[in-house]
């Protein structure tokens, strides 16, 4: 209590001393206000004065007063003026003009005369009569003067908050045990608020947890709008194909690299022909034969296969290509339909997403991977157009120039532009005088050498391959040559495949497959040179009659210059090299089922084989198409002496 009746004597002498301060500041500026007021009127009571000297001067010189100092009676002159004066100062204070009010100064009277009389007591008693004159006029002026106090500016610091009535002790204080219960219950009754907040928010999340985890259940209607929606199934078929491409690896993650020897490294690149995989589909491939394969030069994932009509399935569309992806075994990765039997199918050279196809119905069909499985272009069933099955489709030209040929049992060739199918851009008809029956020429193949457009070599059902020129040529004119004919089947030929481009010149190289049992090695004649005026035969360089059943397709490998395969009808994938052996394959696999199409893929380690059971086979030819340094060589000695 002492403490704090120290604290209370300190904050009283800390008034004191401010209200001191106040009250100097206060006279500090009254101060130069009253001298200011003071001086006004001392000089109010200085311009009264003059006026009352000015009229006592007019008297002065009033003709009493010159009368006077003509006597010679100097001090009666300086007596009356003392006189005059001290009477003009009680006239003005008669009159009852206040000091401090403004008089103003009154005009020299003596210009108009005289306008009263004027005693003047002298010292021998007598008295002097003057003439009346008029009083000035004076005007009452009252002036009030207010004192405005400067604002004052109050500063507070932490030693003087308190009010100014602070006489006594404050009583009011709180104990400490009293400010201790009162912040004991501020924090229960915060602590009880929290409590709450947090129950609730976990009440909450119980809730939405709790219907979160309630099964949706759907009607049997909205299930089946949902399952029949096509955003649905194509949703739906997207994600799978992507989750099984990446679920279907076939990298063995278990191997252990601390165990594997030398001997196990050497046995994983061998020269063997091995089978990696085998697409079927029974929605697809189920009773239906493989027509043909091609591979895309975009992506080396994917591989084309036409199919012809299910005979069990009369409601399915008649022909299917399925396109087919590596890492994805189950189904294929597209499926495109067809009103007829498909018997040819290509990847367009120029456009990834273009397949074309020729029909069994003498149409040329159109599909975009970027639209619907129906296609997208086709040609009418018109005479414009073949009439009879299309065995034949190439591609050829440049980017900014390119066409479609296709040629077909009907004996006519067409050029067709990709973007225009509705009728062909040209038309070879194809004859020969020689025939017995018919000049129509039956082309069950043909293809086209490289880097050469104007003229290609076709094979017909009669078991001869001739040339076809596009345009006139010196020496040749358009259309069939029936002169040079490349005469040794006996049966059909079924396949035609010319040698691929490579560092040394085998263009003019080709082979052809027979149902005669047989496959044929050529040279092709120069298509620049003349025809001949009279009918040749041209024999083949070698003939391979190592089989057992029909010879369905060959093909060259597209980096080997001496390696080509072949499959016949005992189902047997036979992979030949010219290098070594003239006369049997240096490799073969055997399906089990005829097999009618293979094809290579563009980096030359893989061949995709299709038979009649719908099955496709991928083959993983290893090193066995790795050109060596010396096989380029090695194959034109070879050629060289099959030519003798």
């Amino acid at each position: 209590m002492d403490h704090r009746r120290e604290e209370l004597e300190k904050k009283r002498a800390k008034l004191a001393e401010l209200r001191r301060q106040r009250e100097e500041r206060k006279r500090t500026v009254m101060q130069p206000r009253e001298q200011q007021s003071s001086a006004s009127s001392r000089i109010d009571s200085q311009d009264i004065n003059d006026l009352v000297n000015s009229l006592v001067g007019d008297r002065a010189r009033s003709p009493s007063s010159q009368l006077s100092t003509a006597s010679g009676t100097p001090g009666l002159s300086r007596e009356a003026s003392g006189v005059g004066r001290d009477r003009s100062i009680s006239s003005a204070t008669s009159i009852g003009t206040q000091i401090g009010s403004p008089v103003p100064r009154a005009a020299t009277p003596g210009s108009s005369g005289a306008a009263g009389a004027v005693a003047v007591a002298g010292s021998g008693g007598s008295s002097v009569a003057a003439a009346p004159r008029a009083l000035p006029e004076f005007k009452t002026t009252e002036m009030t003067i207010f004192d405005f106090p400067p604002k004052e500016k109050i500063v507070y610091n932490k030693e003087v908050q308190t009010a100014e009535s602070v006489d006594a002790a404050d009583t009011g204080l709180l104990t400490e045990e009293e400010i201790g219960r009162r912040v004991k219950e501020i924090r229960d009754k915060d602590e009880k608020i929290r409590a709450a907040k947090e129950e609730e928010r976990v009440r909450r999340e119980a809730e939405a947890k709790a219907k979160e985890s309630e099964t949706k259940r759907l009607t049997d209607d909205q299930r089946v709008r949902i399952l029949e929606s096509g955003d649905f199934a194509s949703f739906v078929g997207q994600k799978s194909r992507i989750m099984e491409r990446a679920i279907d690896e076939d990298y063995d993650f278990m191997v252990d690299y601390t165990l594997a020897s030398a001997k196990d490294a050497e046995d994983g690149g061998g020269e063997k022909l091995e089978l990696k995989l085998a697409f079927h589909d029974d929605k697809v491939s189920r009773n239906r034969s493989v027509m043909d394969l091609a591979w895309s030069g975009r992506f080396p994932e994917l591989v084309a296969a036409a199919y012809n009509r299910n005979p069990m399935a009369p409601n399915d569309p008649d022909g299917i290509v399925a396109i087919w992806n590596t890492h994805l075994r189950e189904r294929p990765e597209f499926v495109f339909y067809a009103p007829s039997d498909v018997l040819r199918v290509s990847f367009s050279e120029f456009n990834p997403n273009i397949i074309v196809g020729g029909a069994y119905s003498g149409q040329i069909l159109l599909w975009d991977t970027r639209s619907k499985a129906h296609p997208v272009l086709k040609t009418p069933l018109t005479a414009n157009g073949h009439t009879h099955p299309v065995y034949s489709l190439k591609v050829v030209g440049s980017t900014n120039a390119h066409q479609l040929i296709s040629a077909s049992t009907d004996g006519l060739v067409c050029s067709w532009q990709l973007d225009m199918l509705a009728q062909p851009q040209e038309v070879i008809e194809l004859a020969h005088p020689a025939h017995l029956r018919t000049d129509e020429v039956s082309v069950t193949c043909a293809d086209f050498a490289d880097n050469e457009t104007a003229a290609f070599i076709v094979g017909t059902a009669e078991g001869v391959a001739y040339q076809v020129n596009r345009y006139d040529r010196a020496g040749s004119k358009a259309g069939l040559n029936g002169f040079d004919a490349y005469r040794a089947h006996t049966a059909p030929i079924n396949s035609l495949n010319f040698h691929p481009p490579s560092s040394s010149d085998f263009s003019d190289l080709f082979l052809t497959t027979s149902s005669d049992w047989t496959m044929r090695l050529w040279r092709a004649r120069p298509a620049a040179k003349p025809a001949s005026t009279v009918p040749s035969d041209i024999s083949p360089l070698h003939s391979f009659d190592a089989f057992e059943d029909y010879v369905y397709d060959a093909r060259w490998s597209p980096v080997h210059p001496s390696v080509f395969a072949s499959v016949d009808g005992t189902g047997r994938l036979s992979l030949w090299n010219l290098n070594q052996d003239l006369e049997l394959p240096v490799q073969t696999a055997a399906s089990g089922r005829s097999l009618n199409k293979l094809a290579w893929d563009r980096p030359g380690r893989q061949i995709a084989a299709g038979g009649v059971d719908g099955t496709v086979y991928i083959y993983d030819v290893g090193d066995l198409s790795t050109p060596r340094a010396d096989d380029h060589s090695r194959f034109a000695h070879v050629v060289g002496e099959l030519s003798k």
